[in-house]
């Protein structure tokens, strides 16, 4: 479980194709202080399972399903990415609950400089759209932020709008327009559909 608060940017050292999956390996010494093999840390938002560690990087391994769903398939050496560990029981909920199992990907379409905070626009697919209320939330690459504003008209999208220390701390400071980003909806959203699917059978 996370909560959507980004710990550290992290720098993607090797994506490694294994057959149908791939092997991933991110340094993030942050994260990694009281790190072990078999924990959890969400990269970009996706939740993966710490199976090596080695001078302040770890590896895991990255499964079909994920890169089909997520943009992780598209990471090269060198790039930033959002690093967030499983939170504590006894930790603060600073964001909104997260599973780290990403919906799929998006689009960045837009970014809108203001005085003091940055408009992204986000194109998504009306099946994650689906989900989207104003002023609720949603993890984009991982990290939790509250929908500002929306659209279905046409080819659906929200905004975001970031704060100066969301720009400084996280890759959506410096993500361009026409760059992928990975989605989780709502979890509480996705159950009540489920729940009101079954009462109208």
């Amino acid at each position: 479980m996370f909560t959507g608060i980004v710990e550290e940017l992290g720098e993607v050292v090797a994506l490694d194709p294994t057959g149908d999956s791939a092997r991933l390996t991110v340094r993030g010494p942050g994260v990694l202080a009281d790190a072990s093999r078999g924990d959890s840390i969400a990269v970009n938002g996706v939740c993966l399972t710490v199976t090596d560690l080695t001078g302040g990087a770890f590896t895991a391994d990255v499964i079909g399903e994920t890169l089909k769903h997520s943009a992780l398939g598209s990471l090269a050496p060198g790039q930033a990415v959002n690093l967030e560990r499983a939170v504590r029981a006894d930790g603060r909920l600073g964001g909104h609950i997260m599973q780290g199992h990403v919906d799929g990907t998006a689009t960045i379409v837009s970014r809108q400089p203001g005085a003091d905070w940055e408009v992204v626009r986000i194109s998504v697919s009306p099946d994650l759209a689906r989900y989207m209320v104003y002023k609720g939330s949603v993890a984009v690459d991982g990290i939790s932020l509250t929908v500002s504003g929306l659209s279905d008209a046409g080819e659906p999208w929200f905004e975001v709008s970031l704060i100066p220390e969301t720009l400084q701390r996280t890759t959506l400071g410096f993500k361009p327009p026409g760059a992928a980003v990975n989605i989780e909806v709502d979890l509480i959203a996705k159950y009540v559909e489920r729940l009101l699917a079954g009462r109208l059978q």
